[in-house]
């Protein structure tokens, strides 16, 4: 058993909700923690060395491709829209799209405030002709984008595989969300991880230099801060494999020995190996992805992909209609 101090206040910028969901997650049957809590400020940092290894192919991937069809992606997606980037991060992969694409306005969508606000301030510097707001908001259960953003020709980016973190009912009720809050001018333009040789997956989600997991570790110092709980991180292990019959990459973290838990309010005891989920990756075909912005409003438009198709850059337009949440 081991225990350490509980945590005696309850950070003022965690809320009410962030706090439940947590609890709720860590006393579920199968306990899990929402990726979402992976992007503190170090877990930022971490992930931006995560796309710098070898063995983390999407990034560099899709850069690749990015690169190679740059001037088509621009002729699909058209000049002067509004460009809204989801989960902008450093925002490093929308400038790149600034000389092409040329945005009459950018938005940073990100749930790390500090992080985007920083990224943001550093881009204004470099491109002070494009109108640029950063919004520190979780999105996964809604985008709310306010008043400033212009609702006329909004392109929608959310590059980097970051749609495999949503369940698949969970992504088609995203799709769906989004093609709300775009007119008919308007697109979506997004990275796809497409399935392929399990090798490729275990090497990109458990490197050889152990970044993914104290990216994945530094959730549970994340948890401790936002709602007051004691994990010894020194306790726990990282831990991913590709579930086949979900076609996706999970990762956990792993009690090293019989643990109790606290938390204000709250407890749990857990037995060396029991683990918590922290994250999915779902990996998709050409004809998932398809029937998915199919079914929530989108009509697939372009897809570009590398010479082996191991990830894809999609571009959809909205369809006739109006998307209701998905089925």
């Amino acid at each position: 058993m081991t225990e350490t101090t509980i945590a005696k206040t309850l950070p003022a910028a965690a809320s009410q909700e962030a706090q439940a969901e947590l609890i709720a997650g860590l006393r579920a049957p199968l306990p899990y923690i929402s990726p979402k809590f992976l992007y503190d400020s170090l877990g930022s940092k971490l992930f931006e060395a995560i796309c710098e290894l070898p063995e983390y192919y999407p990034t560099r991937t899709e850069a690749a491709i990015f690169s190679r069809h740059g001037e088509h992606i621009a002729e699909a997606c058209g000049t002067g829209a509004t460009l809204v980037d989801l989960g902008a991060g450093n925002c490093a992969k929308a400038a790149r799209l600034f000389p092409t694409v040329r945005p009459s306005q950018y938005v940073a969508v990100d749930i790390s405030s500090e992080f985007v606000q920083g990224a943001v301030a550093q881009l204004r510097h470099r491109f002070n002709d494009i109108d640029m707001h950063a919004v520190a908001q979780d999105f996964s259960a809604g985008l709310v984008l306010p008043d400033t953003v212009r609702a006329h020709r909004r392109l929608f980016f959310y590059p980097g595989s970051s749609l495999g973190n949503f369940r698949p009912d969970e992504a088609r009720d995203f799709l769906a969300h989004l093609r709300t809050q775009c007119d008919a001018h308007g697109g979506l333009l997004i990275g796809v991880d497409l399935i392929k040789e399990t090798a490729a997956l275990a090497d990109a989600y458990d490197d050889a230099l152990g970044v993914t997991a104290a990216f994945n570790l530094n959730i549970l110092r994340h948890v401790n801060r936002l709602i007051g709980a004691n994990f010894d991180v020194s306790g726990w292990r990282h831990r991913s494999f590709y579930n086949a019959g979900h076609q996706r990459v999970e990762m956990h973290l792993e009690a090293r020995e019989d643990v109790t838990v606290r938390w204000r309010g709250g407890m749990r005891y857990f037995v060396r190996g029991q683990s918590i989920h922290t994250e999915n990756s779902h990996k998709y075909t050409r004809g998932t992805i398809a029937d998915m912005l199919e079914r929530t409003g989108w009509r697939l438009d372009h897809v570009w992909t590398d010479p082996d198709e191991w990830f894809a850059v999609v571009y959809a337009r909205p369809a006739n209609h109006v998307a209701g949440k998905a089925p």
